[in-house]
């Protein structure tokens, strides 16, 4: 116990839950979980979404956001419990003693201001140092983190350097005031694999140096095997294992873990060869008003009943190939060809049957549906746009699509709100399923999912493939996706396509110089895998 910084035993969490058309009821969010941190290590949080990671990150701080309440147990940091400290002292040791790295840094910057202020901002209102001191610190943490020109990065303002700059300047923010602890609440989900690798290595090598502990949140067991010196496994707020993360990684003993542990395990099966559904040929698009091509020259060809994946890092033109092939960004030069015939460059000038054939499911389920309409009207608006169907007619074939979803009954008069992430989702799945479609573009589907809902996710599309004979564009950063699901595969770099051809050929080497990158980034379930690929990295740089 003396060398622990946080102590935490039997947390319970609340919260006020306001079900539609019924009384508030009280849920338990956390129950009775307890957890030790030594100084200077690290202890990695794991689960599906919704198991408590984040609320019990922050319970590391004495606050619950949105209403949330810690109604049991004890949080002790530094010596001292937190839980029912006065608001002051709650103030003085956040930001101080403990500090937070959120997921999505682009919305925790104010856009207004420069990244310099924001990052000393917490070291000069607890007066830990005065100003010059500050800035000269933040200077060091961005060497060590790896940031480009680190004594000029911060006189730019969030909206001027890249996501994955941006994560490492927040981490910096948060080791700048020299806390005892940080919160790193899924700092690398949202990046790509090139990206991630990078600030992730960064990351850990910033704790090391600078000997402070901290809680790692993640859905992802590969990544936090990178940093971690314990796991604790959660599911629906309760602890399912606890140990090294070797133990962990090695000789899982619950079967939650070990289903963690062997996720993706997909059999692929060769398709037979087949008439092309879609053919791109040498497009060349850019953005209106500029004179800047975002695609250049590209050209892929997808078969009837097959998957084509398009694989690359965050601006390689991925998204991009998608809405000119939808026709959100008519096409500069090139031909678009579909279902045997022609597409028009511009969606305003194609017919109905175009609009039906070619559907899309997009990354945020819970921005592509109405909150307001039930998954009954989502999943029927399709059906009478295209087919006519109304009244009882719509909702018996509703009905047959969530069992096609393996959502069943009991879901046709919910609303998005009442449903889980995996849920949204196979909803979006069924919406685009609904117009028949002969192609459906999936523009990183999984990516926003934990592990066991993405597995999920992509078991019901390959077995909705192979009942509907759909084509599939997946564009996807996610290499472990591509070996599960793809027939071919498009490798896109600043707007180019560097690589292609079937899964076999691309992912066979001699690779070119970009697809050798995105391949070797791929985190491994292995003990000492980054450490490994910094160090092949750093011994290749230097022979140049």
């Amino acid at each position: 116990m003396a060398d622990n910084l946080l102590t935490i035993t039997g947390l319970k969490i609340e919260a006020t839950a306001y079900p539609p058309g019924e009384p508030p009821k009280e849920i338990t969010l956390v129950h009775g979980v307890s957890l030790e941190l030594e100084k200077g290590k690290v202890l990695g949080l794991i689960g599906e979404s919704g198991a408590g990671k984040s609320t019990i990150g922050l319970s590391s701080m004495a606050y619950g956001r949105g209403g949330v309440r810690l109604t049991a147990g004890t949080v002790t940091l530094n010596g001292r419990d937190i839980r029912l400290a006065a608001p002051g002292a709650l103030r003085a040791l956040r930001g101080r003693e403990v500090t937070y790295v959120a997921q999505s840094a682009a919305a925790a910057f104010n856009p207004a201001k420069r990244l310099m202020e924001q990052v000393i901002e917490t070291s000069l209102a607890h007066g830990l140092m005065g100003k010059a001191e500050a800035e000269a610190r933040a200077v060091m943490l961005f060497g060590k983190l790896g940031l480009p020109n680190p004594e000029t990065i911060g006189r730019r303002y969030p909206h001027q350097v890249s996501g994955g700059q941006l994560q490492r300047v927040m981490t910096a923010m948060a080791l700048c005031p020299k806390p005892d602890l940080v919160v790193f609440d899924e700092p690398t989900t949202a990046l790509d694999v090139t990206t991630q690798i990078e600030v992730l290595a960064a990351i850990k090598e910033a704790i090391r140096d600078t000997g402070v502990a901290a809680l790692y949140i993640t859905h992802d067991l590969a990544v936090v095997a990178q940093v971690a010196d314990h796991i604790m496994v959660l599911r629906q707020g309760r602890m399912v294992e606890y140990g090294t993360t070797a133990q962990i990684i090695e000789t899982p003993q619950e079967a939650y873990t070990q289903a963690l542990v062997s996720v993706r395990s997909i059999d692929h099966v060769e398709k037979p060869e087949a008439p092309s559904v879609l053919s791109v040929a040498h497009v060349t698009a850019r953005y209106r008003g500029t004179t800047f091509d975002v695609l250049k020259n590209v050209t892929v060809d997808l078969p009837a009943g097959q998957t084509l994946a398009v694989v690359g890092e965050s601006g390689s033109g991925k998204s991009t190939l998608a809405r000119v092939i939808t026709g959100l960004l008519p096409a500069a030069q090139g031909k678009i060809t579909f279902a045997g015939r022609s597409l028009s460059p511009a969606l305003a000038q194609r017919t109905k049957d175009d609009l039906r054939e070619l559907q899309m499911i997009y990354q945020m389920a819970d921005v592509a549906m109405n909150p307001r309409q039930t998954v009954g009207t989502i999943i029927g608006r399709p059906l009478e746009f295209y087919f006519g169907l109304t009244g009882a007619a719509k909702r018996q074939r509703v009905q047959e699509l969530l069992d096609q979803i393996e959502m069943g009954k009991g879901y046709i008069d919910r609303y998005p709100a009442e449903l889980s992430g995996g849920q949204k989702q196979r909803v979006c799945i069924a919406r685009a399923l609904a117009a028949k479609p002969k192609l459906i573009i999936c523009d990183e589907v999984t990516s926003a999912l934990d592990p066991l809902v993405a597995d999920g996710i992509l078991k019901l599309l390959l077995a909705l493939q192979a009942q509907e004979n759909v084509a599939y564009l997946f564009i996807t950063h996610d290499l472990a996706t591509v070996r599960a699901i793809a027939d071919r595969i498009a490798v896109m770099y600043r707007g180019e396509v560097v690589r292609y051809g079937t899964k076999t050929d691309v992912l066979s080497p001699p690779f070119d110089d970009y697809t050798d990158l995105l391949l070797s980034s791929v985190p491994e379930m292995e003990l000492g895998w980054l450490e490994q690929v910094i160090a092949s990295r750093r011994m290749v740089a230097a022979g140049n």
